[in-house]
């Protein structure tokens, strides 16, 4: 793929997008953790996890746009830290 054409910038902000999104579902899982905690939604929370760092695993190899991806990787970052906070407080 090369860069700088139209269809791998549509690629990249795809994939981009897509990080984005498994972040914001692995956020929605740990607000739902931290009011209703339960075995299902730890093991979501996990499966959520891996996705988005898969997902930003992907878009780093692919996009150009170092500043969304750099957001992107520090929200990953916050909610991988909150989930330690609740899992830790409600399951140990």
């Amino acid at each position: 793929m090369v860069k700088g054409n139209n269809i791998s910038s549509l690629q990249d902000q795809n994939q981009l997008a897509q990080a984005q999104q498994s972040i914001l579902h692995l956020q929605n899982s740990i607000t739902q953790a931290q009011s209703h905690p339960n075995k299902q939604i730890i093991d979501q929370i996990k499966h959520s996890l891996d996705r988005a760092e898969q997902s930003l695993s992907q878009a780093e190899k692919v996009t150009d746009n170092k500043q969304a991806l750099d957001l992107a990787k520090q929200e990953f970052e916050q909610q991988k830290q909150l989930f330690q906070e609740v899992s830790s407080a409600k399951f140990e």
